[in-house]
């Protein structure tokens, strides 16, 4: 079914006004914009941000168990478990795309690509069995980058991990129900993982 709705839209666009770059470094683009909404009444500030596109892996190994990882999260100021995930790189060596440009060439050629090389770079396994299971807003209502999200199955040990300078993680195989026990109890933190794994389950 195609549910075609943008003769109705058309009355609920925000118009652009003015937008200020408050930080636009190599990490990261943060805005100020002021908005006309639909009855013209302006409002500011509103702030979104860019930042890269990237994926999540729901990854198994051979014996069926769940490849996660733990590391800090800054934001809650917490150690959480999660699934392998990462930025993918982009062409242009930058860390964001220009206002709502998240696209590059081969878009899911480089997200897949990207899925391989974090899943070993984190975990040091690899898999020949991927499925992309959806593209999505990261987070629509202030970023403009997009989630890629993966299964990988029949993973097996290839290296040891190969990890960033920023990065500090350990890898827990976890069993399915495990992790249902972790979403239940509130301790697998990440929404876009926990996305995922409702996609995978689906498979």
């Amino acid at each position: 079914m195609n549910h075609n709705f943008e003769g109705e839209d058309k009355n609920l666009m925000w118009e652009e006004v003015s937008t200020e770059h408050i930080v636009q470094d190599e990490w990261i683009d943060f805005r100020k914009t002021s908005f006309r909404f639909p009855d013209g009444k302006i409002f500011e500030p509103y702030y979104t941000y860019s930042r890269r596109d990237y994926v999540v892996i729901v990854a198994s190994d051979e014996e069926g168990k769940y490849l996660c990882v733990r590391q800090f999260r800054q934001g809650i100021r917490e150690v959480t478990t999660e699934f392998v995930a990462g930025g993918i790189e982009r062409k242009d060596g930058m860390q964001f795309g220009d206002k709502g440009g998240h696209a590059f060439d081969d878009s899911l050629e480089a997200a897949l690509e990207a899925a391989k090389r974090e899943l070993l770079e984190e975990t040091g396994y690899e898999s020949d069995d991927w499925k992309h299971l959806m593209t999505i807003p990261s987070n629509a209502t202030m970023a403009d980058n997009m989630a890629y999200i993966y299964v990988a199955k029949n993973c097996r040990k290839k290296s040891e991990q190969s990890l960033d300078e920023m990065e500090f993680l350990n890898v827990k195989r976890l069993t399915a129900a495990e992790i249902e026990q972790m979403i239940s109890d509130g301790e697998f933190k990440q929404a876009m993982h926990v996305m995922a794994w409702l996609l995978a389950l689906r498979q």
